[in-house]
């Protein structure tokens, strides 16, 4: 751990970083398909670590080819145990998310998602984040366009 790093950031300590990988996704009404990320943690010394996520259609080397989405955030673990995570979307919504640290598993459930006029019709969402084998794995469910909460995306991604 640096030097610098704020004592309640040493639960989540083990993100900091930038992790590259792939994922896929599925939802109603929507063709399914693959991706590349990226996502990035990192701290100045405060209590928070800022999160930045870009995702990429990809070609057949997993070349990136153009943009599919980008969010950024702040990740708060509280002395608790909790975690509070503010996260704002290109896609035209921001969301406030509360949930649960477990060693290297995270646990996340929107509390409020805000969206503009033109943001997709999307209510709720759950994540799943775990360092498994080394590697970065997370999961999204979500609620929208009126279908209940579930699997809409999920991905493996390595330190680099």
């Amino acid at each position: 751990l640096s030097a610098d790093l704020h004592r309640d950031l040493t639960p989540i300590a083990w993100m900091i970083g930038r992790w590259e990988g792939s994922g896929k996704a599925t939802y109603p009404g929507t063709e399914d398909f693959d991706f590349g990320q990226q996502i990035d943690f990192a701290h100045n010394g405060g209590n928070y670590l800022h999160y930045l996520s870009q995702m990429f259609e990809v070609d057949d080397h997993g070349v990136p080819i153009r943009p599919l989405g980008m969010e950024t955030g702040f990740w708060r673990p509280q002395p608790d145990g909790s975690l509070e995570v503010v996260m704002c979307h290109a896609a035209g919504y921001a969301e406030i998310w509360y949930g649960s640290i477990s060693g290297a598993k995270i646990e996340l459930a929107t509390d409020a998602v805000v969206r503009s006029a033109s943001a997709e019709d999307y209510a709720a969402g759950q994540r799943l984040y775990g360092n498994v084998a080394g590697d970065l794995l997370w999961t999204f469910d979500k609620a929208a366009q009126g279908h209940g909460l579930q699997n809409h995306m999920w991905g493996r991604l390595r330190r680099v």
